[in-house]
């Protein structure tokens, strides 16, 4: 850790030293009174009630038959986290096409396009809003388990919204509590569990496009064991040309408990994807064309049509038959063991195989990432120097084995490989520790304390080929890496509650994440070759809340945040054809203000808020540009850093008839607003933001007799307004003397965002 954050994160230190020695706490063999979670708003739904702060009903956890007394992890009951719960209201009542429409519920959070299918782009406080494809600088669970893999990846093609109970949202570096990686916050997803499905249901959706959803739900629990199971087989043609996609999930959930204080859970996801991929436009060929449209082979485009240079000749994404093909499967499993009353001891183990066959744009990437994880943690509940406390270390190692290849890709269509490129062998692992303490100062203040150290290590190499034009033979350029890294990150939080209708809240903490493999062989070029020289990405943030209760159905949450970043990871496209390098920014600073509501003002009509406000700026940062006479020094200092919206918004207001013959019966129109955002570190270039209106009508109804007994029906229309908009644009990069004109000129940037589409679905419960 550099010397400014070390002295900045000073306190947290001192505050955390009581964990130095975690396997002699001075915790008395007796149960404490539960702590005061001081969560923000948590959207009402099935997994969590209003003001549970993080804790499932009854006091059981998600997947696990756990009795009532087991010590539950540190993310069921986040005290002082800035967190947000979004329930499963917001998924059962519409069609979830993606995962990104549900998290909208959640201010911080923004949403990007990704590359085929439903697949998105997440960042948290505009902390991978940059991202090309693969969605960093954020961990992902599932039921506790880890979906991020050792090397910082997470993708969102294996989630499918209509499994899941309940998703919460961590804001803010949160390394202390989820390590590498986590400096943007962490995604926890619930599965359902047996006793919430208890028996079965399919479900099937169409909509615009040849949407098609179908899903099967089956769960119970007998005895000792509780099991859920869920199955989709989701495609479509797309809402731009050459986007068709055809993706199948199995997600599995079991539980089983021998005994009272030991239980064992099981998790297994399976995805598969073939999806087509559209080009990515410039900006004037976004004003031109769209969806990309008309736009067969190079020579017969219509105008707007994004073409790229393939062995020397154009062509576009359907003549040259850009696609992915990937794969991805996790097997996990848990072993929970009650001490005694107080204590619970926990060790699970994970296995996790990505693999990806990605013949689009310039190059085709092949890859097998194979992974492992082990965590090994104890968690206690008594005293810690006479005031209650609950207490928690833990212990986790991850790698991945990477096997990677790149070629060039031709223009003859079927996605024809042409020459090598380059070919990667890497391993990447992390190996740390965590300790969390929470203590409850009086019945009105509790404060936490956490720290995590870890030791990250890459070793590969990359060899490069290329064809020496004197003697046309092959020539292999190796580039070697060997980086350890060694992090620490402390937290400190402090709430006070005087009464059950307001709190405030605290929090400073610290966040790190190391470079990815990929991005230690690609140059500012965008060519295969030595880049070992990035650094760990480091953030120091601040946050100041309140969460209220004014009048009843009324629950407001304000949140105000400052973070200081060094090494700040920013990744962009050199030119046309190359790939994407990243680079560290020396300094840059994050602000901004979430402001979160849920209202229920009359009987039957509900109202939801999330509003995000963030100011990102480069504050030392002097970028090279090239230049007829070499390169040319430009300094950014004080520029907004390209991707992040200065405005996001989601405003919805629904009714559900409350009583009567009509009762099941509602709907809900909302507002999803965006703001404008620069797509350059000049600031010359701004992408325009949008506001799009979405109508949602749904239906649920108990079935006196027969052999179901429930049918849910649900229709919606998206983007009302048939508004054009950028659903997402790469940054592109600058050149000396560049104007907007040839800024917006830049190929391989933007998405455009879905028209008008019609939605309807139907889920019949046995």
């Amino acid at each position: 850790m550099p010397a400014p954050l070390r002295r900045r994160a000073a306190l947290c230190l001192l505050a955390a030293q009581p964990l130095a020695l975690p396997l002699s706490w001075p915790f008395a063999a007796q149960a404490a009174p539960e702590s005061v979670a001081l969560d923000e708003i948590s959207v009402a739904g099935e997994g969590r009630g209003n003001g549970s702060g993080g804790a499932p009903p009854n006091g059981k956890k998600f997947g696990v038959a756990a009795p009532p007394g087991a010590a539950a992890l540190p993310i069921e009951q986040p005290v002082g986290q800035i967190v947000t719960a979004v329930g499963r209201e917001a998924i059962a009542n519409r069609p979830a096409t993606s995962i990104g429409s549900v998290l909208l519920d959640s201010p911080g959070v923004t949403v990007r396009q990704g590359n085929g299918g439903r697949d998105v782009v997440i960042s948290i406080r505009g902390n991978n809003a940059r991202s090309t494809g693969v969605t960093r600088n954020m961990v992902v669970l599932e039921d506790g388990f880890p979906v991020t893999q050792a090397d910082g990846a997470s993708r969102f093609d294996l989630v499918d919204p209509r499994a899941y109970s309940r998703i919460d949202v961590f804001r803010g570096p949160q390394s202390a509590l989820f390590g590498n990686y986590a400096t943007g916050g962490a995604l926890a997803f619930r599965t359902r569990t047996g006793r919430e499905i208890n028996g079965y249901e399919y479900g099937i959706d169409v909509g615009s496009y040849g949407y098609l959803s179908n899903y099967f739900t089956v769960g119970g629990a007998s005895g000792p064991f509780e099991v859920s199971l869920f199955a989709s087989d989701v495609r479509g043609n797309g809402y731009q040309q050459h986007a068709s996609y055809d993706t199948q999930t199995v997600n599995l959930l079991a539980s089983y408990t021998p005994t009272p204080d030991n239980r064992f859970t099981l998790k297994v996801i399976n995805n598969e994807i073939d999806a087509n991929i559209p080009g990515r436009s410039s900006l004037r060929d976004f004003t031109l064309n769209p969806y990309q449209r008309r736009c067969d082979t190079a020579d017969t485009a219509a105008l707007g049509c994004a073409k790229f240079t393939l062995g020397g000749i154009p062509a576009t994404a359907a003549q040259a038959g850009f696609r992915r093909n990937d794969r991805r499967t996790i097997v996990a499993g848990r072993w929970e063991h009650d001490i005694d009353a107080q204590t619970t001891w926990r060790v699970q183990v994970g296995f996790d195989e990505r693999n990806y066959n990605q013949p689009f744009y310039t190059s085709s990437g092949r890859g097998s990432l194979p992974s492992y994880n082990v965590l090994t943690d104890l968690t206690r509940r008594g005293e810690f120097l006479g005031l209650p406390a609950i207490g928690y270390v833990a212990l986790s190692y991850s790698a991945v084995d990477v096997t990677a290849s790149t070629y060039n890709l031709t223009p003859f269509g079927g996605a024809r490989l042409g020459s090598l490129v380059a070919l990667q062998d890497a391993v990447q692992s992390n190996l740390g520790g965590r300790a969390r303490l929470e203590l409850e100062l009086s019945p009105e203040w509790t404060a936490v304390t956490g720290i995590s150290a870890e030791n990250s290590t890459i070793t590969g190499r990359n060899r490069s080929f290329s064809i020496d034009t004197l003697t046309g033979a092959l020539v292999t350029t190796p580039s070697f890496a060997d980086r350890r890294f060694l992090n620490v990150a402390p937290e400190l939080a402090l709430v006070y509650r005087p009464d059950p209708a307001w709190a405030l809240r605290g929090r400073v903490a610290t966040g790190y994440a190391t470079p990815s493999f990929s991005s230690l062989f690609i140059t500012s070029t965008g060519d295969p070759g030595n880049n070992t020289g990035l650094k760990t990405q480091e953030n120091l943030g601040f946050d100041l809340g309140a969460d209220w209760l004014p009048v009843e159905g009324l629950r407001l949450s304000l949140t105000g945040f400052y973070e200081f970043f060094r090494n700040e990871f920013v990744s962009q496209v050199p030119l046309s054809g190359r790939s994407s390098y990243t680079f560290n920014a020396p300094a840059s600073e994050h602000r901004g203000i979430e402001l979160a509501a849920t209202y229920a003002f009359a009987p039957g009509w509900n109202g939801v808020l999330a509003y995000t406000f963030d100011d990102q700026v480069y504050t030392d940062y002097v970028e090279q540009l090239r230049s007829p006479s070499g390169t040319q020094l430009a300094n950014r200092a004080g520029n907004r850093i390209p991707g992040v919206p200065d405005h996001q918004l989601l405003a919805r207001v629904g009714y559900d008839v409350p009583a009567g013959p009509l009762a099941g019966l509602g709907g809900f129109a909302e507002v999803v607003a965006q703001g404008a955002y620069f797509a350059d570190n000049a600031n010359l270039l701004k992408i325009p933001g949008y506001a799009i209106v979405n109508l949602n009508v749904h239906y649920s109804a108990l079935l006196p007799a027969g052999y179901a007994k429930r049918i849910d029906l649900y229709g919606e229309v998206r983007n009302v307004l048939d508004t054009v908009y950028v659903a997402s644009a790469n940054p592109v990069a600058n050149d000396f003397g560049d104007t907007v004109a040839d800024l917006a000129g830049r190929p391989s940037s933007i998405y455009a965002g879905a028209p008008r589409t019609f939605v309807a679905g139907m889920k019949l419960s046995f």
